[in-house]
């Protein structure tokens, strides 16, 4: 077990060892260990050596600094000058909550910028702060359209953030391929095959290997309505930024090729400024009714739970992972 403490400092130490200015270094620290606590591991340490090579190869700037600029009252566009997606997005997002109260509404485009990790992450803090956010991000090449054999789209995450009074915002995060991109990475570098169902190979066949299936496409949740999401989420987050599309954006596992390019796009409500008082007795009032049935659960509950155990236990990483990155951190 390493604790949250030590691991932050562990990643911050890697990647200022990797062409990576201290502030940037500490943001994307901030959200894979975040990412980690919650238990979500293919967003989490299991990054950095990735980051810390592209880093070093300048496929993401380490040092750059993020331009806002807001283009009307209630639109903010980011450039992440092909820097890392953390401190772009929290800069941003830091204005544009501003400008949601002030207007209601804020739209903030992410462009020219890199993985943002989980997309939950997010959407916490401004729904900690009474907002309500949806998240959109694209992602290279992965899922091919509805019908097709060719990837052309990303596994394109998308989230959402609900404030509650005196609670934790309800956060749901979720992929719209059948599952995240990195739990089949992660599966193909430990040799483990995947469930059948999640991916075809390079054939158009189903697959239940990982590597096979990191060659060919994944499938999407819901099918045909998941595919049109996934297209939904493609222009949001892409077009919108006037950043690269899936299929030509370079991958955010390797060092090879140019920065990735890719796009994200945030939308922040200001719930008093429609519903008013009455916005959070109605979210609790379908909350508690979710709750009432037996067997069910919010989402998020389990990630909270974790969060909890990892800040007083720390968490558990593989051995190799650690000695990795305690060696690139000598």
């Amino acid at each position: 077990m390493i604790a949250l403490a030590a691991a932050h400092a562990l990643v911050v130490s890697v990647l200022t060892k990797s062409d990576t200015a201290p502030a940037n270094a500490v943001s994307v620290a901030d959200a894979l260990v975040a990412a980690e606590a919650d238990g979500l591991a293919s967003h989490g340490l299991s990054r950095v050596p990735a980051y810390a090579d592209q880093a070093k190869a300048g496929k993401v700037n380490g040092h750059a600094v993020p331009e806002l600029r807001r283009t009307a009252a209630g639109a903010l566009f980011v450039d992440a000058k092909d820097g890392f997606a953390y401190p772009a997005i929290a800069q941003g997002l830091a204005e544009a909550a501003g400008m949601a109260r002030a207007n209601g509404v804020a739209g903030m485009a992410v462009g020219n910028s890199h993985h943002f990790g989980a997309a939950g992450y997010h959407v916490e803090a401004p729904a900690s702060a009474g907002l309500l956010v949806l998240a959109f991000g694209n992602s290279p090449l992965a899922i091919a359209p509805w019908g097709g054999s060719k990837a052309l789209f990303g596994t394109n995450p998308i989230a959402f953030g609900c404030p509650r009074a005196g609670k934790p915002p309800l956060v749901i995060d979720l992929s719209l391929s059948k599952v995240a991109r990195g739990k089949i990475m992660g599966a193909a570098q430990k040799g483990e095959a995947i469930p059948e169902g999640w991916a075809l190979d390079s054939e158009g066949a189903p697959t239940t290997d990982a590597k096979k299936a990191l060659a060919g496409t994944m499938l999407p949740m819901g099918d045909a309505k998941g595919a049109a999401l996934v297209l939904m989420v493609e222009l949001l987050a892409a077009a919108l930024s006037a950043s690269n599309f899936g299929y030509e954006a370079s991958s955010f596992f390797d060092a090879k090729g140019p920065p990735p390019r890719v796009g994200q796009f945030f939308l922040l409500i200001d719930p008093a400024k429609f519903a008013g008082p009455a916005f959070g007795p109605r979210v609790e009032a379908l909350l508690g009714a979710i709750a009432a049935q037996p067997g069910t659960r919010l989402p998020g509950e389990r990630r909270l739970k974790l969060r909890a155990a990892a800040a007083k236990d720390g968490v558990k990483i593989p051995a190799d992972l650690l000695a990795d990155l305690e060696r690139r951190a000598a």
